[in-house]
């Protein structure tokens, strides 16, 4: 009788911590935070968040070269959208999250929370904004 308690107690608390895994991946990458020039989106680490103009709903138009430079929000297995936060499919078949549709990017420039080094270059990135 104790094997089979044991044996159950065991596969609950595995079924548990499985379903804390599914949760934790769940939960969308970005926040706002304010800042002196106002609201924008940040990663999980609170880097800045980048659009691109050249994007198009839900199509990133920043590949090869340019997503070196400018590195895809990666969405991973597990990960759910909500609300106004998306996944699609790369044309590389990478998945990426997006915000009311528009692609979200962090900057190689940036190093530290807080850096928007990106914003206004080329006249096609902008700091996301809420």
């Amino acid at each position: 009788m104790k094997k089979m308690l044991v044996a159950l107690v065991a596969a609950g608390i595995g079924i548990g911590l499985t379903m804390l895994a599914l949760v934790a991946n769940a939960a969308v990458p970005v926040s706002t935070e304010q800042t002196a020039s106002g609201s924008i989106l940040v990663d999980e680490n609170r880097m800045t968040l980048y659009t691109f103009a050249r994007d198009t709903a839900m199509t990133s138009n920043c590949n090869g070269k340019c997503a070196e430079r400018w590195i895809p929000l990666e969405a991973f297995e597990g990960d759910q959208a909500e609300g106004d936060y998306q996944i699609f499919a790369r044309s590389d078949g990478a998945k990426q999250w997006a915000y009311k549709g528009k692609p979200l990017y962090l900057y190689d420039g940036d190093e530290s929370p807080g850096d928007a080094k990106g914003d206004g270059m080329g006249g096609m990135w902008k700091v996301a904004r809420p």
